[in-house]
C-alpha cells in the first residue's frame, strides 16, 4: 500500500462542527446576556482557531517517505497552535471591553471537549471501518 491510497482523516468536520456548536450557544446565550454570550464566542473561536491551524499542518502529508516532513510539521502545527492561543487569550483580554473572563474560559474549554470528543469518535469510527 502506498502513501497515496491512505486517506487523510476528515479534521476538518470537528472544526466545521464546533463551529456550529459555537454559534448554537452563543445564539442561546444572546438571549439572557450579549457581553456573556460574546465572552464565550470569543473564548470558542480562541480554541477552534488554532485548532484548525494544527490540523492542517499535521495532515498536510501522508505516507512513510514523508515521515521527516510530518514530523516537521507537527511540531511546527504544536508551536503555531500554542502562540495562536497565548496571543489570542492576550488580544482578547487587552482589547475586548467590557469581557465576562469566566465566560472566555468556558468557552473555550467547551471547544475543546467538543474536540476532544469529535476526535474520540473519528478515531473510533476509523478502527471500526
Amino acid at each position: 500500500m502506498t502513501g497515496a491510497e491512505i486517506t487523510r482523516p476528515p479534521v476538518h468536520r470537528i472544526t466545521l462542527t464546533q463551529l456550529a456548536l459555537l454559534a448554537l450557544l452563543c445564539m442561546g446565550l444572546l438571549a439572557f446576556d450579549k457581553v456573556v454570550a460574546y465572552s464565550v464566542l470569543c473564548g470558542g473561536l480562541i480554541a477552534i482557531v488554532p485548532q484548525a491551524y494544527f490540523a492542517t499542518l499535521a495532515f498536510r502529508w501522508r505516507g512513510a517517505q514523508s515521515a521527516r516532513a510530518i514530523a516537521r510539521s507537527s511540531y511546527a502545527g504544536v508551536m503555531g497552535k500554542f502562540l495562536l492561543s497565548v496571543a489570542a487569550f492576550a488580544l482578547v483580554f487587552a482589547v475586548v471591553r467590557p469581557i465576562d473572563g469566566p465566560a472566555v474560559f468556558m468557552g473555550y474549554l467547551a471547544m475543546l471537549v467538543a474536540q476532544i470528543t469529535g476526535s474520540w469518535l473519528l478515531l473510533t469510527r476509523d478502527q471500526r471501518n
